[in-house]
């Protein structure tokens, strides 16, 4: 895909391949490891806007970022448009330039408290968070679906509110909430948000390959695209998209990620979080079924070093 750099509310952005907000998955390390293939912006995992409130240290780790990057936006989700400025203008948002407004969460649990999706259902509260976010002082970005169902699309309504409302870059996620993510998006609610906005507009939903991007951007006209689960099976996926001829090395990534996460995590979490990655990482492998059995049952970070070099005895795989 022909990237190019995406200019949003007086910054640019490096390129318009973005890797998607990531619920337990997109933290400093893994970021740091979609940056270094070519994601042109990467997003926080969902951080409860009540959390940073409240002031609790789960959430706030959330927030942590690497030296490294400089233009990562946090993701907010939440209903009370004065915790949510009070979120954005919070200490542990100092490393931010941009806040990501979470309008599509499909989660039950979310969705019942009128957060992520419910929104899409009640757009003057929608319209009075976004202002109370750009009144922080913070580029704001707005996240949301095509509707909360298929009957009840509201997509070029919707970014038209976001617009006027104050945000400076909007994703589209091509599917209504009850559809999950399940079914190809709907390529001409995305399109035809971007028909009725002037800031840019990042199509989300079913892009797995440089293929599926290429195809999403002609079938949209979108400004750029975003990236969600193909970056956990393979984060060279960035590598691919944008052509940047990083070569993937899983092996590498893997070790990378170790040693960022150890001294914040320790040894427990990241032997946890990191069983789960490499098992992503390995999908579609010969044997990758005994090799999860395998890691799933790894309780140290020793065990866990074991398996990768069984499975990649050779560095840059």
């Amino acid at each position: 895909m022909k990237t190019k750099p995406v200019e949003a509310g007086g910054r640019v952005i490096a390129n318009n391949v973005f890797c998607a907000p990531l619920a337990g998955y997109t933290d400093f390390a893994f970021r740091k490891i979609c940056y270094r293939y070519g994601a042109g912006l990467c997003f926080t995992e969902m951080v409860s806007a009540k959390g940073l409130a409240y002031n609790n240290e789960a959430t706030r780790a959330l927030l942590h970022t690497d030296p490294s990057e400089k233009d990562t936006a946090a993701q907010l989700f939440g209903s009370d448009p004065d915790i949510m400025r009070a979120a954005c203008e919070s200490e542990c948002m100092k490393d931010f330039s941009a806040v990501d407004i979470n309008m599509g969460c499909p989660v039950p649990k979310v969705f019942k408290n009128g957060e992520g999706s419910a929104l899409l259902g009640n757009m003057p509260l929608a319209e009075k968070i976004i202002s109370a976010c750009k009144k922080s002082g913070k580029r704001v970005f707005v996240k949301f679906r095509t509707g909360i169902a298929e009957e009840k699309k509201v997509t070029a309504e919707f970014a038209k509110l976001c617009e006027g409302a104050g945000a400076d870059l909007i994703t589209v996620h091509g599917r209504t909430r009850d559809k999950y993510y399940a079914g190809e998006p709907d390529y001409k609610e995305i399109a035809a948000a971007k028909n009725v906005v002037s800031i840019p507009v990042i199509a989300n939903g079913g892009i797995f390959s440089d293929k599926d991007a290429e195809a999403m951007m002609e079938k949209t006209g979108a400004d750029g695209v975003m990236v969600a689960r193909a970056a956990l099976y393979d984060p060279h996926v960035f590598a691919e998209i944008t052509e940047s001829g990083v070569p993937r090395d899983v092996k590498g990534d893997v070790l990378a990620q170790i040693e960022d996460m150890l001294p914040f995590y320790g040894e427990r979490f990241t032997v946890v979080q990191m069983r789960k990655m490499l098992s992503f990482y390995i999908r579609g492998m010969r044997g990758c079924a005994e090799w999860r059995k395998r890691l799933f049952a790894a309780d140290s970070l020793s065990a866990l070093l074991g398996i990768l070099c069984e499975i990649f005895p050779e560095d840059g795989q």
